[in-house]
């Protein structure tokens, strides 16, 4: 018996900490609420696996209903082909040939896709797969918002389309265009410039369509534009990823969706009475979007070191001793899961499963 599965049924309270966990309820309920609001839906969801990178949850969210995944590089998707899931987008252009050649095996074996915005990485993609024997699936990375990556909406993406169409290593899906979370813009606003971008998207998909280029995937959407994405006429799948756990972003952003996920950690001291020092640092904590937030009323976080989180406890708050136990919600879910080997999922404040997180680190 490994030792996570000798933690099962262990009150999560006497976990080693730091320990990342996951409750099964607010999961579970965010899992149902996506499910069904894209089985209603003229889109599909494929969730950005990125958020959680970890195989057991992305075989939950197929298992719900999604079409596939995104993984936000080429060891992330090895890790979940590995995993035994097929369907797979990365959200990342592959440039260096290394990974080129690696991408153009994998299409003998899976339904892996990628997306391009330069003519020359088409033509070593083309290449590779043609000496490789397999035909590897393109999408057009559109720039509709953030000038991240992408090609301009309109001709460059058709001219960039008419390229892979005529590769014969290569197959055209359609185009991606990502338009970004967007926390921080009201929801009028955040929808006012989903729409915007999604405008362009289509667009481009339209005018490929009257050139003669049949479009099948067009690939955007965030957590936070999932219901404005899912529903816009022509898109026809949305990347939504941080629903599944949700964190204290998405919690403003989307409070629709429940906050599933923490990070359990214990109180090492008590330096002064207005003063809390947890054994969760920066090390199991990412600040990526601020500081983590105390479930408990009456602490606020006000500084995260490698190995210690300070927070500060109102005069009115409760009583702390050193050896509690308190949960803090990270601000930005994906990077914090990125620093732990394990989730620890509970129900009834117990341990009912661990799953590893595989893809950490990649």
């Amino acid at each position: 018996m490994s030792d996570g599965q000798a933690l099962i049924g262990r009150p999560i309270y006497e976990l080693e900490t730091p320990a990342l966990v996951v409750d099964l309820v607010a999961m579970e309920g965010n899992l149902r609420q996506m499910a069904a609001f894209f089985a209603g839906a003229p889109a599909a969801l494929r969730p950005h696996v990125k958020n959680h990178r970890t195989p057991a949850l992305a075989h939950l969210q197929l298992a719900a209903g999604a079409q596939g995944i995104c993984c936000g590089n080429l060891a992330e998707a090895e890790v979940m082909i590995a995993a035994g899931i097929d369907d797979i987008l990365i959200t990342k252009q592959i440039v260096q040939p290394a990974q080129i050649a690696r991408v153009a095996a994998m299409a003998g074996r899976s339904a892996l896709k990628v997306i391009v915005d330069d003519a020359g990485v088409a033509r070593e993609l083309d290449l590779a797969a043609q000496a490789a024997g397999t035909q590897v699936g393109v999408l057009v990375d559109v720039d509709v918002r953030l000038g991240r990556s992408g090609v301009a909406p309109g001709g460059a993406a058709l001219r960039l389309a008419q390229q892979i169409v005529k590769a014969p290593g290569l197959r055209f899906l359609g185009l991606m265009g990502y338009e970004g979370s967007m926390h921080g813009l009201s929801q009028e606003e955040r929808e006012r410039e989903c729409r915007r971008a999604l405008w362009l998207l289509v667009s481009t998909a339209r005018l490929l369509e009257r050139e003669g280029i049949a479009v099948p995937i067009v690939s955007a959407g965030a957590t936070s534009t999932y219901a404005v994405a899912g529903s816009f006429p022509g898109v026809t799948e949305v990347q939504a990823g941080s629903y599944l756990l949700s964190d204290g972003r998405y919690r403003r952003a989307v409070p629709d969706l429940a906050v599933a996920i923490a990070v359990l950690t214990t109180v090492i001291s008590r330096p002064s009475p207005g003063r809390v020092t947890v054994d969760a640092g920066q090390k199991k904590l990412s600040a990526d979007g601020g500081l983590p937030e105390p479930a408990l009323p009456g602490l606020r976080a006000v500084a995260l070191n490698e190995e210690h989180g300070q927070l500060e406890l109102a005069a009115d708050g409760p009583p702390i001793a050193v050896g509690n136990k308190l949960m803090l919600i990270p601000q930005h879910g994906s990077t914090t899961i990125n620093l732990h080997d394990r989730i620890y999922a509970m129900r009834d404040g117990r341990v009912a499963m661990v799953w590893e997180v595989a893809a950490r680190g990649l």
